[in-house]
């Protein structure tokens, strides 16, 4: 197999299935990738797996490729979803971009009280979440959901959910972890730059399904501690051997 670009698409995958191409991608791939007819590319669409496919038709705002065979199936990560206060453009990308690569299955920016950015481009993310898929092998695109305030995404919080919820006063997360059951639905939540306020450390710690952890002796910012929540996560109750 020759493929080495991998674009997701919205349209359903299967054995000789036809799949139409829009005008960014046909011009991403006819243009960008000087990809011509013949060529090979892999699609997945987060239902199907991973189908290799040949270029039918090449043009310059259109295209249609054709599915050959499929190559992977279906990985579904996790149903973990990762809470996170934006912060600064690049450092909210880079958010977005390693938690589509680490493996959740959700993206949720929320807003605290000293949360610094009161407004993101979700569809801006959520383009960062498949572009991070298309480049990590995944077969999965998690979605990026519209801004929440913290306060009412806890007030409507999905039963049986646990809440990882970190703060560097309490006990570290591995041992913490330790002693919760694999296989359960789960959230990690990382506060803003300026920290949780008083309140919502409260409120946060007297949930009955909220596990408050520490994520080691020193002070994070907040895009490490989502790579490193998100790694302990996955090693103790995830889908990493």
């Amino acid at each position: 197999m020759s493929a080495k670009i991998r674009l997701y698409v919205e349209h359903p995958l299967g054995d000789g299935q036809s799949v139409p191409l829009d005008r960014d991608q046909a011009h991403y791939l006819f243009g960008v990738m000087r990809l011509g007819m013949g060529g090979q590319v892999l699609l997945f669409n987060s239902r199907d797996g991973e189908w290799l496919a040949d270029v039918e038709q090449a043009g310059k705002r259109a295209g249609v490729l054709a599915c050959v065979q499929q190559t992977k199936p279906l990985q579904m990560p996790p149903d973990l979803w990762l809470l996170f206060a934006p912060i600064k453009k690049a450092r909210t990308d880079f958010i977005v971009e390693k938690a589509a690569e680490m493996g959740a299955a959700r993206i949720v920016p929320v807003q605290t009280e000293f949360t610094n950015s009161e407004r993101i481009r979700q569809d801006r993310l959520q383009a960062h979440a498949i572009e991070a898929a298309e480049q990590c092998g995944g077969t999965y695109v998690p979605e990026v959901a519209e801004l929440q305030k913290l306060d009412r995404l806890l007030d409507h919080w999905p039963d049986g959910r646990q809440l990882m919820f970190c703060d560097e006063a309490e006990v570290g997360a591995a041992k913490r972890l330790a002693a919760s059951t694999p296989g359960q639905p789960w959230a990690i939540l990382i506060g803003p730059e300026g920290g949780f306020s008083d309140r919502e450390r409260a409120r946060l710690s007297a949930l009955p399904f909220a596990h408050v952890v520490s994520l080691g002796p020193r002070i994070l910012r907040a895009d490490t501690a989502a790579v490193a929540a998100m790694t302990i996560w996955q090693q103790a109750l995830g889908d990493w051997e």
